[in-house]
């Protein structure tokens, strides 16, 4: 299968140097304005709360794009194979930044939620589009080199994001955060412009719309359910009981419809292909394990070891940069040698085993260590990323790029809401069974932050800060078998080598 999708996608060679300058901006800068988008508002949520109000709902402004996000990418994926991924990038750009200045233009935290799904829906089609455009342009064996770039650009937006609101938001107001997507809009899209045009399918297209339906009632209660049961309050679980209810039922009907459509939503048989679903899985688990570090290890850091919100931040540098580094390097080897699945398997290896060492021996490493550590768990991580998508890439074909393409973005995005519930759940009943009166404190550290222990006194402080280490270690072990789980993936990848 392999081999005959890429005699299909043979195509001659493009000069590397006008290829890249063609190709990667036009490219780059969309999925930069999504990519950043996810993290930007994040240090704007208080700022937008003491101006809008409504403080219990604020979280639903992250919420409502997350799941909007998601559940755009295999619409857009689908109807980019059908008329066009070009065509399909300006209306993502137009919805996008109108969603944009709908969100600034937000008077109640209601609208802003509003808005932000609409902002969402563009989100999701500059992801998908991004990647599916890498495959229609660049020939199968330079894709490694801009699937590197790609992911150390995304990593480096999950790092600027949060710095840049902060900033924003304190010189210019939280407006401004969403505002600052117009001027770069216009950009991205002048860039678009840019990219060559390839020719489409043609002919009628029959959209799936009960699929699309059956996705969304899928997808969204999944995510909100897990959104919920990282509250740690056990009066929300019929709440995420009916959530998940709903999305088994919806996911039942959506197979059942998938496999009548004439032109489905999510082609069945594409994901009865080994290396789509296994390659999907293999998404979902880096982004449970990268996404878990992120949401928790600030509080390990200011909780246990007593750091500052500047020094954690510092600590998890290493975290977010180590990503990139590894995607890049990634990317250039495989470009150079044509080897897929061999990278991350060895690289999953290496980051499984360190984040089992940090489960068994967190308690002597010193914060230098602990930020080494990370650096080389995070690089290693990033050896799967530019695989990932180059090889759904090439086991879907031209004929479902963009189908394949957005079933690892909803992958990533249901992997990362499973895994830190998953995380949270752990260190909740961890935190249970050692002391449900730590156990309810924790909730409020997660909603809170560490001036929840502020109240304690001294000895009760450095009992809880104690037991609260202890089961960050399992927290750690769990996240070490979520990267496991992705290389043991990797090593099965039938695609080895392009």
């Amino acid at each position: 299968m392999p081999s005959e999708v890429l005699r299909q996608e043979a195509q001659p060679a493009a000069p590397a140097g006008n290829l890249f300058l063609t190709v990667f901006p036009s490219i780059m800068l969309p999925m930069f304005l999504a990519a950043v988008d996810q993290t930007i508002v994040a240090t704007a949520l208080p700022a937008i709360a003491g101006t809008l109000g409504d403080v219990q709902r604020v979280s639903w402004v992250v919420v409502a794009y997350l799941v909007a996000n998601t559940i755009a990418a295999p619409v857009y994926g689908r109807l980019g194979d059908a008329i066009g991924r070009k065509r399909m990038m300006f209306l993502a750009l137009g919805v996008f930044v109108g969603g944009s200045v709908l969100c600034a233009l937000s008077t109640s935290i209601l609208l802003l939620t509003a808005s932000r799904l609409v902002q969402g829906v563009g989100g999701g089609g500059l992801m998908t589009l991004s990647q599916a455009l890498i495959a229609e342009a660049v020939p199968p064996r330079q894709r490694g080199r801009y699937q590197g770039y790609l992911s150390g650009m995304y990593a480096t937006a999950a790092t600027f994001g949060p710095v840049a609101g902060g900033w924003l938001t304190q010189v210019f107001g939280w407006p401004s955060v969403f505002l600052v997507n117009l001027p770069l809009g216009l950009v991205a899209a002048v860039l678009v412009m840019r990219l060559p045009a390839h020719p489409t399918r043609g002919g009628s297209m029959r959209f799936d719309v009960w699929g699309t339906v059956f996705f969304a009632g899928f997808i969204a209660p999944l995510l909100l359910a897990m959104e919920q049961a990282q509250h740690f309050d056990l009066r929300a679980l019929p709440a995420v009981a009916a959530l998940l209810a709903l999305a088994v039922a919806s996911v039942v009907l959506l197979i059942r419809q998938e496999r009548r459509a004439a032109e489905p939503l999510l082609p069945i048989q594409l994901f009865r292909r080994a290396g789509i679903w296994r390659t999907d899985l293999m998404a979902a688990c880096i982004a449970a394990q990268t996404v878990s570090l992120v949401s928790f290890l600030p509080m390990y850091l200011q909780v246990v070891r007593g750091a500052g919100a500047a020094q954690s931040g510092l600590l998890l540098l290493p975290l977010t940069v180590g990503v990139a580094v590894g995607s890049l390097f990634t990317g250039r080897l495989i470009s150079a040698t044509g080897r897929t699945a061999i990278l991350p398997s060895i690289g999953l290896a290496v980051s499984a085993a360190l984040l089992l060492s940090l489960a068994a021996f967190a308690p002597v490493l010193n914060n230098v260590a602990l930020a080494a550590m990370l650096a080389v768990v995070s690089a290693c991580t990033g050896t799967a990323m530019p695989v990932v998508q180059m090889t759904v890439q090439v086991v879907a074909g031209p004929r479902f790029l963009g189908a394949a393409a957005a079933s690892v973005q909803f992958s990533r995005s249901v992997g990362a809401s499973i895994g830190t519930a998953l995380v949270g759940a752990v260190l909740f009943a961890m935190l249970a069974a050692m002391d449900p009166h730590t156990a309810a404190m924790f909730a409020g550290l997660v909603q809170e932050g560490p001036r929840a222990l502020g109240a304690l006194p001294e000895a009760q402080r450095l009992a809880v800060r104690s037991e609260i280490a202890d089961a960050f270690r399992i927290a750690f072990l769990t996240i070490g078998c979520f990267t496991t789980s992705g290389m043991l993936l990797a090593w099965w990848l039938p695609v080895r080598r392009i």
